[in-house]
């Protein structure tokens, strides 16, 4: 008996087609395209969950360099104090008191001095 296999593909487009929301022209319509930018776009959904946290790592040295140099130390000065004076901030807490809290940052600087 031959086995039609109709339902099964449709299903798998179906699933294909309905990941390609917000695509336009053939990237929306056509399955082969809708197929390619998916593939494309999941690898780099999981590449770029890697980046980001590189990429905030950075933004915020550049903040905490930025603000420490405005109260007369630089970054890795800032950072060797930190570790001298046993004060553990992780850099996000940083760079958030830098930015929001100016006062909270130059008394942290002053302490690793």
């Amino acid at each position: 008996m031959r086995v039609k296999r109709g339902v099964t593909t449709h299903k798998r487009h179906k699933k294909i087609l309905k990941l390609t929301k917000g695509y336009s022209k053939t990237r929306r319509a056509s399955y082969r395209k809708a197929h390619e930018a998916v593939i494309k776009a999941l690898a780099y959904q999981y590449r770029d969950r890697r980046n980001i946290k590189r990429d905030m790592r950075a933004l915020w040295v550049t903040r905490i360099n930025a603000a420490s140099r405005i109260n007369g130390t630089s970054y890795s000065k800032l950072i060797e104090g930190l570790k001298k004076a046993d004060i553990r901030l992780d850099r996000k807490v940083l760079a958030e008191l830098a930015v929001n809290n100016p006062k909270a940052f130059e008394s942290i600087v002053k302490a690793t001095k």
